[in-house]
Parts: C-alpha cells; structure tokens; sequence
C-alpha cells in the first residue's frame, strides 16, 4: 500500500529572479506549486490534523492513537481518501447526504450561483433562492405551516423553535406557560436550549446546571404523555418529540400512533407540537417528512441535515400562521423575534436546497425507495442471527444494529467502525449501536455490500466464528 510522502524537496529548475505573468505577491508560481503540493500530502496531512484540530463528539487522545482516515474527494454513494482507498459512505456523511455526493445538478445550481451572489445578509434584505426556497417548503410540509425562519444547523433550528414558543405564549399574556416536555433519550441538538431538551446523559448530565428544567415523558408512551400534560399542562408551553424515531437514541423507533397520540393530548391541553424532523426528513423515513406516517401537523417543523442534499449548511424552522401572528406589532411594542445569524439564509446553501428539491422530483426519489427499503429489511435479517447483535431496529432507511454483552471500555461499537472502514465502508456507533444510514440514491448493489461488509465487521469484531447466510 503505498504512501505519498510529505519530504520537502526544492524545486529542480532554479528559482526564477525576474518577476513573470505567472508570478503571484511576489512569490514564484513554481515555488507556490511546489509549496501546495508538499502540504497536500497525506502524511503532512496527518500532522496538521493531530497538531491544530479539535474534532466534534471525540475523545482527542484516542484520535491520536489511531490512523486518521482523511476524505479528500467522493462520488457518488463512495468516499475516497487521501491514499485513493475507497468507502461506501454508510452514514450519509452523519446523516445529511441524499442524492449521493457531486450530484451533477446540485453541483450545477451552487455554481451558477456563485456567479450571482456567495453571501448577503437576510436582517432588512432578501434574496430570491431563500425566496423560492421558502415557497417550496411550505407547498412541501404539512398542512398549516406557513412561514420559514431560516438558520444554519439542527440545534439551532430547535432552539429557535424553544424561543418562538416561549415568546409566543408571553405575547399573548400566559407567562405560566414556561416549560417544556421531551422525551427521555431525546436529542435535539448542542446549543444550550436544544440541550435542555435533551435526554442523554452521556453528553448533557455536564452541563445540567446550565440548563432550564424540562418535563421528561417515557418515549412512545403515550400514557405517561397524557399524565405529565394532566399535571403541568397550565404551564407548558410545547412539547418536542422526533417523529417516528430517536436517532441518536439508537434508533429507538416509537410504537405506531404514538405521535397522532401525542398531537390530540397537545390539542386537548392546548399546548404547542415541536417536531424536529432534522434527521428523520427529506425522504429518510420513505415519505418527506416523518409527520405524514401519521397525518400530523405541528405548530413547529425543525429541519436541517438533508435539506441542502448534505452539500451546505443550512436549516430552518416552520411556524403556523397563528404562531407567525402572534409577533407582528408596533416596533414599541417589542414583540420582535429579536434572533437571527450571520449566515442565515445563505444564497448559495438555499441554492443548493431548491436544486435538492428539484431532483426529489425529477428522479423520483420517495416513490422508488420502497424497493430499497424492503431489500434493506431482507437483509439485515442475517445482520439479526448474529450471536452479538440482541435487536436490529429499523425505520426506512435509518438503522440501528444493537450489540449486547460487552464492556463499556471494550468500546465494541467502535472497534466495528474501525474494522468496516477497513473492509471499504464507513459506520458509526453510537455506543453499542452499530448506525446505518445510507444516501437515499445508494444502488441495490451497494446497499448489499453496504450490509455484508458491517456484518463481516460485526462478526470480526465480537469473535464470532461464522457468517449467516445473506438474504
């Protein structure tokens, strides 16, 4: 296997010493190649990477110890690295990527238009692909959700949906209504609102004493719903649930009906629905958003990740006319929704999101995931008689593969990863949960691979003796 080095050799012609046409700030234009072609190397690459970056959700010391795997470029359903070797992208790239990477027509609308405008602020302007984006969502989404504030990530676009409720609720003179219920293993984001709302305490029990109180329901019970909303209904002011699926639970996947349930307990108590769709919608569910399994409208509709088609960073959160109503007034009056950042709305990530949408329609993407769907549920079958795996869980494309019986510090789900990624596919745990998420356009062949390359690093990793057979 061989390895570009990073050893710095001068250039073989002499250094110019008149200035040319090609020459930039002075510098040799062969000198400048030279440079670049030094610091692109993997092993330099490597260094600058241990020595300068903090990488999100990682233990630094760990990563250090490892061979980094650097992505350098991808197409289509694959990854390639910075030595040319090649993965399935088994994760979407954490869950964001749809119609695979450099899909020609996304590509396309992000170049045209950054020959138009790369950036303009959306505080007192506007711009028409955050224009017609904002048509094509509320034309797409549930019936009732009228207006788009956009943002930039998932955890933002919670938050934003956190504040609008409480603003919402004060504006109209309940000051009661202060709280709000989540479900237990609940993940709504980072920031320290979305945080708030979070149930998993491996990341959030730190900064408990940064966080507002919240009400915890038992996930997909609507019993304990109903008892909480009987209790504390007078001061709630929304309750926030992922529909369908709790993805970084484990894919815990709700009983059918829990969230038509959980919609009538919000109308009966008169409390606001917040559904944060920013890992399960755009097509990973098998419809668009994961409220239409159950024919349901919330007064808020979160999302992010695959809205851009994983291109850029872009979300947004949907609000119902009554709720959009409830800010207008006198400047005086100070019932502005005073939130909003630098890249809101960004041109080109909008541009990128119209072109997503676009392809949705013209390869038909919902109406031919069924098939894949069904040769997903047929061969994790096998993935389920392996000895170490106690529960395959399953929701359209989103997998959760359970493994039961090991150590915390055996870090089983980890020591997959590590041996899929050397079998050519990239996975991710999520504790003893083995994560499959691949992009909506991944071929049938692919996803076979896909699923016999992570049962092959199952079996390896956990010691089992032999393979089930393959559906």
């Amino acid at each position: 296997m061989s390895r570009r080095t990073a050893a710095i050799s001068a250039p073989s012609d002499p250094v110019p010493t008149t200035k040319t046409s090609r020459e930039r700030g002075g510098i040799p234009a062969g000198t400048l190649a030279t440079v670049a072609r030094v610091e692109s190397g993997h092993a330099a690459l490597v260094r600058d990477d241990r020595e300068c970056l903090w990488h999100p959700f990682t233990q630094q010391l760990g990563w250090e110890a490892e061979q980094p795997l650097i992505v350098e470029r991808a197409q289509g359903s694959e990854l390639v690295d910075t030595e040319g070797r090649r993965y399935l992208d088994g994760v979407s790239s954490l869950w964001c990527n749809v119609h695979g990477h450099r899909h020609p027509r996304i590509d396309s609308a992000v170049r045209d238009q950054l020959e138009r405008v790369a950036h303009s602020t959306m505080l007192g302007l506007s711009h028409p692909p955050a224009i017609k984006l904002a048509r094509k969502l509320v034309d797409l989404s549930p019936p009732g959700l009228t207006r788009v504030f956009y943002s930039d990530n998932g955890s933002t676009a919670t938050e934003i949906a956190l504040k609008m409720a409480f603003q919402w609720w004060r504006q109209r003179g309940d000051e009661r209504r202060t709280k709000f219920i989540s479900l237990r293993d609940a993940y709504h984001g980072d920031t320290v609102g979305s945080v708030s709302v979070g149930g998993i305490e491996l990341f959030h029990s730190l900064y408990r004493p940064l966080l507002f109180d919240t009400l915890q329901a038992e996930p997909g019970d609507a019993a304990d719903m109903e008892r909480l909303l009987a209790e504390h209904g007078d001061e709630v002011a929304a309750v926030i649930v992922e529909p369908l699926v709790q993805g970084a639970a484990g894919m815990l996947v709700h009983p059918p009906g829990y969230l038509r349930m959980v919609r009538e307990l919000c109308d009966r108590h008169g409390v606001l629905l917040i559904c944060d769709e920013v890992a399960v919608g755009f097509g990973r569910t098998g419809k668009m958003f994961a409220c239409e399994h159950e024919d349901v409208s919330p007064d808020f509709l979160c999302l992010a990740k695959g809205m851009t088609g994983g291109y850029l960073p872009l979300a947004a959160t949907l609000a119902t006319e009554e709720i959009y109503e409830g800010f207008l007034g006198r400047h005086e009056e100070l019932r502005t929704f005073f939130h909003g950042h630098t890249y809101t709305g960004n041109p080109l990530a909008c541009a990128a999101a119209l072109a997503c949408l676009e392809v949705f329609a013209e390869e038909r993407t919902l109406e031919r995931l069924g098939p894949k769907i069904g040769l997903l549920s047929r061969l994790l079958e096998s993935v389920a008689e392996l000895p170490a795996v106690t529960e395959v869980r399953q929701v359209g494309l989103m997998v959760g593969i359970e493994l039961g019986g090991f150590a915390l510090e055996e870090r089983i789900g980890h020591q997959v990863t590590l041996d899929a990624r050397r079998r050519g596919a990239i996975v991710r745990p999520l504790g003893d949960v083995v994560i499959l998420m691949p992009p909506l356009s991944m071929s049938e062949q692919d996803l076979r691979r896909l699923v016999a390359t992570t049962a092959e690093a199952i079996a390896a990793a956990t010691g089992a003796t032999a393979l089930p057979a393959a559906a």
